[in-house]
């Protein structure tokens, strides 16, 4: 059985994730995606977290986070120097952590009603 707390906005909250994919709300998203809780983007060019790199970290950015969570996947691994020194240039936190570890405090920072984005990866 499943329980996810229901908060009383329209927040987006990750509801599970698996290999397959991360359904957010009621919409299951197979491939990489940025998540607030008012924006979900769907159409993301990194299809892996190898893939990510700083040309990626702009959309992420224009959304004007105080903390970004990536969610690299499977195993936990760190964002590039580079994408690193842009989120310190522009004051932004940021952390990376596993698939589910990322997903889990994204929903309850959205709870805390932080400004808060996830960068989430599948693969």
């Amino acid at each position: 059985m499943k329980f996810t707390l229901e908060g009383g906005s329209r927040s987006n909250l990750v509801r599970s994730y698996s290999a397959d994919g991360i359904r957010i709300g009621e919409e299951l998203v197979r491939a990489s995606c940025i998540v607030t809780p008012e924006t979900l983007i769907t159409a993301w060019p990194p299809q892996s977290f190898a893939e990510f790199t700083v040309a990626h970290v702009e959309a992420i950015l224009a959304l004007t986070p105080e903390l970004v969570i990536l969610g690299t996947g499977a195993q936990q691994q760190f964002a590039p120097a580079a994408v690193r020194a842009l989120f310190a240039q522009r004051l932004v936190g940021l952390e990376a952590m596993q698939l589910g570890a990322a997903c889990r405090t994204f929903n309850v920072l959205v709870q805390e009603e932080r400004r808060v984005a996830a960068a989430l990866f599948v693969r």
